[in-house]
C-alpha cells in the first residue's frame, strides 16, 4: 500500500462509486494522494476535491483519454489510454474532451445497433439510463452491465469476450485523438501525460516496446508500472523501457468498484529504487 493512487474511476464514467463515495473509500484505504481519472471527463474532479477537504486527502486533477496510435509498417490503428494528471490550466484539454464525449456517444450507439441486429434487443436506452441519461458517458462497461442484467452473459468479461472487444461482432473502434495530439493538448493544459496500463492492450512484447518508445519520442512524461499480477519478465521489460527512455513512473489501481473486484483501491505496484515518481513533479 503506497498511499498514492493515480488512476481511479467514479460513476461519472464506468466506476461504481460516486466521487464522494470514492473519497470515503480512499480514506478508509489509507490513501493520502488520489487522482480521479474518469474516461474523457473531468466532471467529478471538483466534487472529489470538495469531499477530500474533510478527509485530508490530496486530490490530483485527472482524466483518462482514449487515444489512437499506429505503426508505419502496418498502418494498423491501435487504441491506447493516456492519463492526464495535475493540469494547471485545463481549458485546452476540456475543449478537446467535449469532442471526445460526442465520439463516445456515437460509438455507444453504433455498438448497440450491432448488438440489436444480433440479439434483437435495444441495449442503448438501458445503458444511457445507467448514466443519468447522458449518452456521452456510456462506455462498453455500461453496455456489458445491461447484457449481464438481461442474462445475455453470466459475467461482465463474457460480454467483452463474446461481443464487445476487438475482433468480436459488436466491436466499434473509438475514433479518438491521436497519441501525438493527446500529449500535446495535455501539455497545453500544463499537465503530465501518462501511458496507462501498457500491458493491457493485447499487444505483443514488440508492440509494447514500440508503443513506449513512440510515447517517449512524442514527449510523454511517465508510464504506469505494470501490475504485480503480470509475469515477472513482462514487468522487467516495462521497467527497462522506462529507464531506457528516461521516463518517470506512475502508480494506479485502475479502481472501478464492485463490478471489477480484482482492481482494488490503493493496491498499486511498488516502485523500484531509482525510479522517479511523477507525483514528485506535482505543484
Amino acid at each position: 500500500m503506497q498511499g498514492i493512487d493515480l488512476h481511479t474511476h467514479s460513476n461519472i464514467s464506468d466506476g461504481h462509486l460516486s466521487p464522494e463515495q470514492l473519497i470515503q473509500a480512499a480514506s478508509v484505504s489509507g490513501i493520502h494522494t488520489l487522482a480521479l481519472t474518469d474516461h474523457d471527463s473531468m466532471q467529478g474532479v471538483a466534487r472529489a476535491s470538495h469531499a477530500a477537504a474533510a478527509c485530508g486527502i490530496k486530490i490530483i486533477s485527472g482524466v483518462e483519454i482514449s487515444s489512437q496510435w499506429s505503426r508505419p509498417a502496418t498502418k494498423k490503428s491501435y487504441g491506447v489510454h493516456i492519463v492526464a494528471l495535475n493540469m494547471q490550466h485545463p481549458e485546452p484539454l476540456l475543449a478537446a474532451l467535449e469532442k471526445q464525449k460526442q465520439t463516445r456517444a456515437e460509438r455507444a450507439k453504433l455498438i448497440c445497433e450491432k448488438l440489436e441486429k444480433i440479439l434483437k434487443h435495444d441495449f442503448f436506452s438501458e445503458a444511457v439510463a445507467l448514466v443519468d441519461g447522458q449518452a456521452d458517458r456510456v462506455t462498453r462497461s455500461h453496455i456489458a452491465q445491461v447484457m449481464l442484467a438481461r442474462n445475455v452473459v453470466t459475467r461482465l468479461q463474457q460480454a467483452f469476450d463474446r461481443f464487445l472487444k476487438e475482433g468480436k461482432p459488436a466491436y466499434v473502434a473509438f475514433d479518438g485523438l491521436s497519441l501525438a495530439d493527446t500529449i500535446h493538448v495535455i501539455h497545453e493544459a500544463q499537465g503530465f501525460a501518462v501511458l496507462a496500463h501498457p500491458t493491457r492492450y493485447d499487444l505483443s512484447a514488440t508492440n509494447i516496446r514500440y508503443l513506449i518508445e513512440l510515447f517517449a519520442g512524442l514527449g510523454g512524461d511517465a508510464v504506469e508500472l505494470a501490475p504485480e499480477s503480470d509475469p515477472h519478465a513482462t514487468r522487467q521489460m516495462v521497467d527497462r523501457m522506462i529507464e531506457q527512455h528516461g521516463l518517470a513512473i506512475s502508480i494506479g489501481s485502475d479502481f472501478h468498484g464492485q463490478h471489477m473486484p480484482w482492481l482494488k483501491l490503493g493496491k498499486t505496484p511498488t516502485p523500484k529504487v531509482g525510479q522517479r515518481g511523477i507525483w514528485d513533479s506535482f505543484c
